[in-house]
């Protein structure tokens, strides 16, 4: 009988072994994507200076210096860079200006420049790069502008819906806040009235009142003292009960009384005087 040689079997028990290696895969590098150059539509533009006032000549800055700088920072280049116009240049830019420069003011002229679609550099100065633009001046969007109207428009009319809407006594609250005490003199008509006009004035700020709930109780506040259910202490620290002298409570330094009012009638004590104030009041 043959016996097998142990290295023998070894060598087969190798054989039989398969080892599997793992191959690697490099996860996909990230792209990092360069900042986009503004695009810039060729046409003609208007610009005009922002607020109300409209000086006859009014010239901005049109090149750098120590006292007015004119710099514009290039996010894909990684630092500031120089402005300048001039009528002879391609680019607003100074490192991109070749030759002589002829240079010329930016003037404004009863507030407003128009810049026609010839003047490049100036123009991509002024929509682009210049760093008043949107603080001193504004660029002239049709558009922008009808939307903008619109917007307002739409307000208005839900402020003057609104007015027309609501009770007199939230329209007497709303009002209250604009004239004060001349309000309890006025008649239904008269605060029907002048709540439309303000409507119509400052759409925004009447409908921001008509949702405050605090205008309410402030003005219920106020009329609880005109009647002398409540009194306001002389030096303005303290409301109390007009008929006892007794003291509902102290108005908390640096605030209006009749907010604080408003805001101590939401207090667990401040809601039984409520609700019996509500009782009293024609």
């Amino acid at each position: 009988m043959a016996t097998k040689k142990p290295g023998a079997a070894k060598a087969v028990q190798q054989e039989d072994v398969v080892v599997e290696q793992e191959t690697y895969i490099a996860p996909p590098t990230p792209k990092i994507e360069k900042p986009k150059k503004p695009e810039f539509e060729f046409k003609d533009r208007t610009y005009y200076l922002a607020g109300s006032k409209q000086p006859l000549l009014m010239t901005i800055p049109s090149r750098h210096s120590g006292k007015r700088p004119l710099l514009w920072f290039d996010p894909e280049k990684g630092y500031q860079r120089e402005l300048r116009y001039a009528t002879n240049q391609k680019s607003p830019f100074v490192d991109e200006q070749e030759g002589p420069s002829t240079l010329e003011h930016v003037i404004f002229r009863n507030g407003s420049l128009f810049v026609p679609k010839e003047k490049v550099a100036l123009q991509k100065l002024l929509s682009l790069y210049h760093p008043l633009k949107d603080r001193l001046y504004k660029e002239l969007d049709v558009v922008q502008d009808a939307t903008d109207e619109l917007t307002m428009i739409e307000i208005e009319l839900d402020a003057l819906n609104l007015a027309n809407t609501l009770d007199i006594d939230q329209l007497e609250a709303i009002l209250r806040v604009e004239f004060g005490s001349k309000v309890k003199d006025m008649t239904s008509k008269e605060i029907k009235r002048d709540a439309l006009i303000y409507a119509k004035r400052q759409p925004i700020t009447f409908i921001e009142l008509a949702q405050d709930e605090n205008v309410q109780l402030r003005n219920f506040g106020v009329k609880a003292v005109e009647q002398r259910f409540i009194a306001l202490s002389q030096d303005q620290r303290y409301f109390t009960w007009t008929s006892t002298g007794r003291k509902l409570f102290t108005i908390p330094f640096d605030e209006n009384p009749y907010s604080a009012l408003a805001a101590w009638f939401k207090t667990d004590e401040g809601v039984e005087v409520f609700q019996n104030l509500q009782k009293r009041l024609k």
